[in-house]
């Protein structure tokens, strides 16, 4: 036997299988493409050069290990429905006289051709596509980079080695599968698991009851850390409900759809019903991950999207002014000295020195704690222990930040004259509500005199992911003299003085005058000392390391999203496929009893609208249960604008939506060309 046999064998079977192959190839060489684009993005030094390059860079090496994860769990998949349209071939193969071993050469061939072409194909469209990409990713972080193509040798090898291990795999799993394999079932491979399931009742009330427990797990949980700290154990449960319900709870369905006999005896419904529950086992698990596909589809692009589109509110929440410097005041007494007045000489010279003429002052002393507040007593990390709130998860629903302002400050910046005799206070609060008379923290006994309606802008109010107390008391000086290290495990107050301003001159000069007058304050004398510890930011410089800490995960979602929208067409693909295949006789012998073509368009449609619109509106359903969750994790970075993440939601379903609709169009004529034998 010639030596290129084999190799010819293997090259006709491909392009004769060109319908489920060239799929698998594009796959293939999509998959190379987009880690390539990941690893060369991510090794260039452009990319750490833009604006918040560090966080991109974070974002790429993360996105890169995804998809290799994902390429390989996909490509099992995909190489999987292959290999079973092709066991019946291999089994014909067998019966006229070919071998284990020469089946194995085929297979082998098979697999080094579709290995070359994805590698060599995904390399070229990769190299092609990565100046793409990083003009996207520079218009995305509003950054300029020049034109030239940048090819990566680091990012090659990486992708060579990782592809050739898992087209290594690949192989070996199909060599294997077709040794263990008997001639006789490499002809009913394609049929195996085709007995109607019957209806688990129990398994569909599990499904539903481990479903509602997500869903109300999701709904009831008002702390945003404790938010982020669940989301991936609620959506483990999610996808665990998901499969349960589309594998039983669909074939419960078919039941119940089959018993209605004005549904079921339609020449539309008779056929498809019929066929659904021949096969809804396994059908059913492709719904499912189509499903979870869905909804990892929706859940990256809306939160991702609402992190770019709300960078300015997040801006605008996070600063109570365009500049603001923060001083830890480490020795208590500067809180009585006036130490804060050199800083503000020091900024009232430059700004003269610059000629610029600051705006909207702001000043203030302020102390601040974490603590959990049980009636009227108040307790912070030193008395954790004693009160059963060790543990984190314990007290993390009942963390408020606790903050206190002197009534002078407070009288001073509004412009009131409210008074308050010793051991009163007044109480203002976000996010929660306090009744009680009193209130004891620290040694000390406040009197609430009065809920305050108004308060002074407070950079701490505005970033709290707790619920936020503010006392205004006296003097919070008199209160620092006990808070030392020799009283407490840890300084429970954290005594600080805020300073902050704007500048009409714009964003340039803003920036300018902020960085000169925080070189001055590494000389100023309290600094060098140790006495003062400083913390420094300007809006214009944290929206642009925010631009690319957003913006890499904006561009991430992008691209994640666009693998798993190609993982589940090609999912879809296939399962209409295979299910064309399968009912190509069935419709066959009814057209032979006088059904039309028109019986047959109508008896489609009606099986595919069934169920193939199941998943999108299931996925729109776990986003409607996930979104209190949802939101309470972008209240850690800030996004609080309730308005703009339900819009970005409703637009990002309506689009995918649409996408869904057209790849039900194109899949559904895929699947009428099979069963009406025009293939």
């Amino acid at each position: 036997m010639k030596a290129s046999f084999f190799p010819k064998l293997a090259a006709d079977g491909i392009k004769k299988n060109r319908q489920i192959y060239f799929p698998y190839l594009l796959t293939c060489v999509f998959m190379v493409m987009m880690f390539y684009i990941m690893c060369s993005l991510g090794f260039s030094p452009t990319t750490s050069a833009v604006k918040g390059g560090s966080y991109v860079s974070e974002c790429l090496v993360l996105a890169t290990f995804v998809i290799g994860v994902f390429a390989l769990l996909f490509l099992l998949y995909s190489n999987s429905f292959l290999n079973k349209r092709r066991y019946k071939e291999f089994g014909l193969y067998h019966v006229l006289g070919m071998g284990k071993r020469g089946l194995r050469r085929i297979v082998f061939w098979e697999s080094l051709f579709t290995s070359v072409i994805g590698l060599v194909g995904g390399l070229f469209a990769g190299i092609v596509c990565s100046k793409f990409s990083e003009l996207l990713l520079a218009n995305i972080l509003q950054s300029k980079i020049d034109f030239s193509l940048h090819i990566d040798p680091e990012a090659i090898l990486v992708t060579l080695i990782l592809f050739g291990v898992i087209f290594l795999i690949l192989m070996v799993k199909s060599l294997i599968k077709v040794q263990l394999t008997r001639s006789l079932e490499l002809f009913k491979t394609e049929s195996l698991g085709e007995k109607p399931p019957k209806t688990r009742w129990i398994i569909t009330l599990i499904g539903l009851a481990i479903l509602v427990t997500a869903y109300v797990m999701a709904g009831s949980i008002k702390a945003p850390l404790k938010a982020l700290f669940t989301f991936f154990f609620a959506a483990g449960l999610v996808v665990i409900a998901t499969y349960l319900l589309f594998i039983a709870g669909s074939v419960a369905l078919c039941r119940i759809l089959k018993s209605n006999k004005k549904y079921y005896y339609q020449k539309s419904h008779f056929v498809s019903v019929s066929s659904m529950v021949f096969r809804m086992k396994r059908n059913g698990a492709g719904l499912a991950s189509i499903c979870v596909l869905c909804t990892m589809v929706l859940i990256m692009l809306s939160s991702s999207s609402c992190m770019y589109f709300g960078l300015q509110d997040v801006a605008s929440s996070g600063f109570c002014r365009d500049t603001e410097v923060v001083i830890h005041q480490r020795d208590p007494a500067m809180m009585r000295s006036g130490g804060e007045e050199s800083v503000l000489r020091l900024y009232d010279r430059h700004f003269e020195r610059e000629g610029v003429t600051p705006k909207d002052i702001l000043y203030y002393t302020f102390a601040s704690a974490s603590v959990v507040i049980d009636g009227t007593e108040v307790f912070d990390e030193n008395d954790f222990g004693t009160r059963g709130l060790d543990v984190e998860w314990n007290r993390i629903d009942r963390m408020v930040n606790m903050i206190l302002l002197p009534l002078e400050d407070y009288n001073r910046i509004l412009g009131t004259d409210l008074t308050l005799a010793d051991h009163e206070a007044f109480v203002y609060t976000v996010n929660m509500e306090y009744r009680n008379p009193e209130i004891s923290a620290w040694g000390q006994t406040w009197n609430v005199k009065q809920t305050l309606k108004e308060m002074i802008p407070l950079s701490m109010q505005q970033t709290s992911v707790f619920p936020v107390m503010v006392l205004v008391v006296p003097d919070i000086s008199v209160y620092d003299g006990e808070m030392t290290v020799e009283n407490f495990e840890w300084i429970p107050l954290d005594c600080r003085w805020y300073y902050g301003y704007n500048l009409a001159e714009g964003k340039e000069k803003n920036v300018e005058v902020y960085h000169k007058i925080q070189d001055l304050m590494h000389e100023e004398e309290n600094y060098e000392a140790g006495k003062y510890t400083y913390l420094k930011s300007n809006k214009y410089e944290e929206i642009d390391e925010l631009l690319g800490l957003f913006g890499g995960v904006f561009f991430i979602g992008l691209v994640l999203s666009v693998l798993f929208i190609t993982a589940m067409v090609l999912i879809i693909y296939y399962k209409q496929i295979s299910e064309g295949f399968e009912d190509q006789k069935r419709f066959e012998i009814m057209q032979k009893v006088g059904m039309t073509t028109t019986d047959i368009k109508n008896s489609i449609r009606s099986q595919i609208l069934t169920v193939f619109f199941a998943p999108l509106v299931m996925a729109g359903v776990h986003v409607a249960f996930a979104f209190p969750m949802i939101r309470k994790i972008l209240e850690l970075l800030y996004i609080r604008n309730l308005t703009l993440v339900i819009l970005i939601s409703l637009a990002v379903f309506f689009l995918f939506g649409l996408f869904y609709a057209g790849v039900y169009l194109l899949t559904a004529k895929v699947y009428y060309r099979i069963v009406s034998g025009r293939q």
